[in-house]
């Protein structure tokens, strides 16, 4: 296994296996979840990019609306930089600000599953 090359432009190419998939929304799971922040998931495979897109874009619009300081503790522990974020959205100029950070979530915590997953096929 090589080791993962993940971009905005490619997530869709990493999200093809139930297990990459079910380890990602594991991971965002933990993320969110450390904060009191919820997010479920249908098991719908196929659909999951969109139903995750769609449900961070509503928790992130709620922690910027209601607790900002909570947004940014959970953006740490995703580990997103500003950097990344402002690439990002000169790469997804159809997406506004919340939803950059959405994609960003989820590109970042499948860098995580890969980056394991490339880490436990080298021993």
């Amino acid at each position: 296994m090589e080791f993962p090359d993940v971009r905005t432009d490619n997530i869709s190419l990493y999200l093809n296996s139930a297990d990459i998939v079910q380890e990602t929304v594991d991971q965002i799971m933990k993320d969110f979840g450390l904060f009191g922040v919820k997010i479920v998931f249908s098991g719908n495979i196929p659909d999951a990019y969109n139903e995750l897109h769609h449900q961070l874009v509503k928790q992130v619009t709620r922690l910027l609306d209601k607790d900002y300081r909570k947004l940014l503790s959970v953006l740490y522990q995703v580990d997103i930089t500003d950097k990344e974020i402002q690439k990002a959205e000169q790469e997804l100029p159809q997406y506004d600000h919340v939803e950059v950070l959405a994609h960003q979530i989820i590109v970042r915590d499948l860098k995580k599953v890969l980056t394991r997953y490339y880490f436990k096929s080298q021993k």
